[in-house]
């Protein structure tokens, strides 16, 4: 009887799993166009890691009045035309790299798939991959501790996925669809907010900040060093990360200058990180057998793209689109919010988070843009790496 009812249950994920192939290949083909055209081979799948500019909706399901949530109008208002738990109007950056690659959008997000049933997460998870990021997320576990998913527990979600899987289809091949997958991971914003926050309530002086700061760099590099290694002793194998960008120009900071400025110390802290991610990269990739990596520099795109915001199609690179206040930026976007007019036109929806075009045009810079964007590859170039 055990084994009849054993039989059965790999029978219906087998079905599943033939539904799900056949659905993702005729939603590809008319979803074809754009930066999908270009792709040559997709990968097997993708696993995002990460904070608010690639969460899909796991904060969702979240517990907690203090969670962030995209989960209300204006959110989603240009695609698919309601709420998803997306920070944006429509798609955002983890969307359009997966296209960019192949796929009809970012995967799901994990808790969707096991709040519903675990029959779901594992045909999900071995043809088109899960989403761990979460809204508020930081490399650190005590950045915005109980109102996200830290990085470590996504790590730990990944590796739940892994042992059903693996139970399903067996150890050789999750291991080999996991080295034709790609990890897509951008962190690290939130822990540098936390940080800048905590020092101007502490009113440290500038010798004191710079070696709070060293501090910072430091655990922060550990943690993702470790994350980085421990999901390639699960089989990840490519690596596409989004550095730090310009946090000091988001329109939530902007508000509190009277003139509209960027902070610049927080900028430059974000720089310090993304200089010393480069070389720590560059040295796990020389270590960790089969490790391949391509790093988008968020940060110089941004810095070119408001040098001049009219050769992207920009009217506005400081205000949100939603929101209340000055700058639209002194309030969240929510139902009762003012919202622009020209969606397109504003870098920003919200007072943190990009619009749908600016996710478009970042996905398209990583993936096979101008070379300064990306190193030592381009994001094309690793989904095509064997």
């Amino acid at each position: 009887m055990a084994m009849e009812m054993e039989g059965r249950r790999r029978r219906r994920l087998l079905v599943c799993l033939v539904m799900m192939i056949s659905a993702q290949t005729m939603l590809a083909a008319v979803a074809a166009g754009g930066v999908q055209q270009k792709v040559k081979r997709r990968p097997a799948a993708m696993y995002v890691f990460g904070d608010s500019t690639l969460d899909v909706g796991n904060n969702n399901y979240l517990p907690g009045a203090d969670v962030p949530r995209a989960n209300k109008p204006y959110y989603g208002v240009d695609f698919p035309g309601f709420p998803t738990g997306r920070f944006s109007n429509g798609g955002n950056t983890a969307d359009f790299v997966a296209k960019s690659m192949g796929f009809v959008s970012s995967p799901p997000p994990y808790l969707s798939l096991v709040a519903n049933s675990s029959l779901v997460l594992v045909p999900t998870a071995l043809t088109t991959g899960v989403s761990y990021a979460s809204a508020n997320a930081g490399i650190l576990d005590s950045t915005n501790a109980g109102k996200c998913i830290p990085l470590s527990t996504q790590v730990q979600y990944f590796s739940a996925t892994k042992a059903k899987m693996v139970a399903t289809v067996g150890a050789a091949a999750v291991n080999k669809l996991l080295a034709d997958s790609i990890v897509l991971m951008g962190i690290a914003s939130n822990d540098m907010f936390v940080f800048a926050a905590g020092e101007q309530s502490r009113n440290r002086s500038a010798t004191e900040q710079q070696t709070d700061a060293a501090a910072l760099y430091a655990h922060l590099l550990s943690n993702y060093s470790a994350t980085i290694t421990e999901l390639h002793s699960m089989g990840a194998r490519k690596f596409a990360i989004i550095n730090v960008g310009l946090v000091g120009c988001v329109p939530a900071v902007r508000v509190l200058d009277a003139a509209g400025a960027c902070a610049d110390g927080l900028n430059q802290l974000a720089a310090g990180f993304d200089d010393e991610l480069g070389p720590l990269l560059a040295g796990l990739a020389a270590r960790l057998p089969g490790l391949v990596y391509s790093l988008a520099d968020s940060f110089r795109l941004t810095q070119d793209t408001f040098a001049d915001p009219g050769a992207s199609g920009y009217t506005d690179i400081a205000g949100a689109c939603c929101g209340s206040g000055r700058l639209l930026a002194e309030a969240d976007c929510l139902p009762n919010s003012t919202v622009c007019t020209d969606h397109d036109g504003h870098v920003f929806w919200d007072r943190y988070h990009p619009a749908q075009r600016a996710c478009l045009l970042t996905a398209q810079a990583f993936y096979d843009g101008p070379a300064q964007y990306t190193t030592p590859i381009n994001f094309m170039q690793l989904a095509q790496s064997s």
